[in-house]
């Protein structure tokens, strides 16, 4: 069968998954690299061997080798590429989140609908094993209805003070709390209908950084569900993992309790330091990309190959940017905001 060609617009850390993974799929192709620094985007096409490289995206997207494209461009910087893909006819695999503000969130919804194109954006929480587990044994009804939710997912400090240049365009709720709100709607398959949240900024703007460094919020979803979610990236750097997530989910017969953060498959011990090795999340094997965060992508791959439906589409990334941005609102005033999905 002929492969689908790729393009990948922004060449980060996710950037360089995406053309990981187009590259080495048998039924994918990676065609070129879009990045504004040309030197960024001519290292990672020549890296994975793509044919050509760019630093204009519409320039890009005029390919008429490639197919779909991979969007991995910071938080805040989603619409113009995403829009342009959909004017030019690509299928496009968005990493999350769909957008950071109801501006954006309303273009990208008009040229969707306009497109015809298909759309994922990509939680890949979906496709982390115990997450899924827990999602079939939810809906047989093992744990019965599901009477409240809490999640925890925090980042160490490195990640706004080191690994992203723009932490202060973004903020901890969009960088992890996407992942942290969709993840409760794909367990519960409920929306959130009411929010309310605190913040605190403290550690990081004495850093410098001017954003939050923390949110506490409780959403009220269908069916009378309560979820508590923490976010915040000020964990120390001695943290063992990058990531510091708790999970528990309460049903009316039964509990869920997870601790993805430590797992104790394998531990290290260096002089300076003990971790423990990702064997989960994005893992190389034998000298390939593995892990749901890479399982996500490939699956993207194949469900446009087959014509299935996607795990995760854009509703679901408008409806979690929606989520965020009443959060965000409900910190702000200290009030609680109902979510609005229309507007």
């Amino acid at each position: 069968m002929e492969k689908i060609g790729f393009g990948v617009i922004g060449a980060g850390i996710w950037g360089n998954s995406h053309a990981w993974i187009y590259s080495t799929e048998p039924f994918s192709e990676l065609i070129a690299v879009c990045d504004k620094v040309e030197e960024k985007a001519k290292i990672l096409a020549e890296k994975y061997h793509a044919r050509r490289w760019y630093t204009d995206p519409e320039k890009m997207l005029k390919d008429p080798e490639i197919q779909a494209v991979g969007i991995a461009t910071p938080d805040f910087a989603h619409r113009e590429p995403f829009v342009a893909a959909c004017q030019a006819g690509k299928h496009i695999l968005l990493e999350k989140p769909l957008a950071t503000n109801h501006e954006d969130l309303k273009f990208m919804k008009t040229a969707y609908e306009k497109s015809g194109v298909r759309v994922m954006v990509d939680f890949h929480a979906r496709w982390n094993p115990p997450l899924v587990v827990a999602k079939k044994n939810i809906d047989q009804g093992t744990i019965g209805e599901i009477i409240s939710m809490y999640y925890r997912l925090n980042d160490t400090i490195y990640v706004p003070t080191q690994m992203l240049s723009w932490a202060e365009e973004s903020s901890i709720l969009w960088f992890l709390g996407s992942h942290t709100v969709d993840t409760l709607r794909f367990l519960s398959g409920k929306e959130v209908k009411r929010v309310y949240s605190v913040s605190r900024a403290e550690v990081l703007v004495k850093l410098g950084v001017n954003v939050p460094d923390i949110y506490q919020s409780v959403l009220e979803m269908e069916d009378g569900i309560i979820a508590s979610i923490e976010n915040n990236w000020i964990i120390p750097n001695s943290h063992p993992n990058w990531n510091d997530i708790k999970l528990n989910i309460l049903g009316s017969k039964g509990m869920f309790n997870m601790d993805l953060t430590n797992n104790q498959a394998i531990e290290r011990y260096l002089p300076e330091k003990s971790d423990h090795p990702d064997i989960l999340v994005m893992p190389t094997i034998h000298g390939k990309p593995s892990g749901f965060a890479h399982e996500s992508i490939r699956d993207f791959i194949h469900r446009l190959r087959t014509s299935e439906k996607f795990v995760v589409d854009f509703e679901d990334g408008y409806r979690v940017s929606k989520v965020i941005l009443a959060i965000m609102e409900s910190a702000k005033t200290r009030m609680p905001v109902e979510v609005t999905y229309n507007s």
